[in-house]
């Protein structure tokens, strides 16, 4: 079965607001990585982040029970600053590969495609979307798992 968590999109400011969630629920943050630490990428659309941009959060995530919270920051490439309601995404974690086409395709069904499914650099499986209600999403596989 899925799992679906929060990930909310900041303006420069997510490496702070987790540090102070982290402060408040305590744990450890699995990941955080900046978008400095990218690979580099062939794809025209994917340019490397200025200097400011890369000590943006590409990434982190912080285990709150049986949740986690993850999050990043938007760069110019995304928009910059998140319009309301675009500030988070469902999270999808998935148990396959079939199983993260089935809900992309049918979720993303008459929606906004993003980043179609496709195989990143951190060894999953994923894609993004915005559904035709304007709900954005994001489907996950860990191809490695952990």
């Amino acid at each position: 079965m899925a799992q679906v968590n929060p990930y909310l999109i900041f303006n420069g400011n997510c490496e702070a607001a987790f540090l102070f969630y982290q402060s408040v629920f305590g744990g450890e943050f699995p990941f955080i990585g900046k978008f400095k630490d990218m690979p580099p990428s062939d794809d025209p659309n994917c340019p490397p982040p200025s200097a400011e941009e890369g000590e943006r959060i590409m990434h982190v995530s912080l285990i709150i029970g049986n949740t986690v919270l993850m999050g990043s920051d938007s760069t110019s490439q995304s928009g910059d600053v998140p319009a309301f309601g675009g500030n988070f995404s469902v999270s999808i974690n998935t148990e396959s590969t079939a199983e993260a086409d089935k809900l992309f395709n049918g979720l993303s069904a008459g929606g906004n495609v993003i980043m179609p499914m496709e195989k990143t650099f951190w060894g999953a499986y994923f894609g993004m979307f915005a559904d035709k209600f304007g709900v954005h999403w994001m489907v996950n596989f860990d191809e490695v798992q952990k």
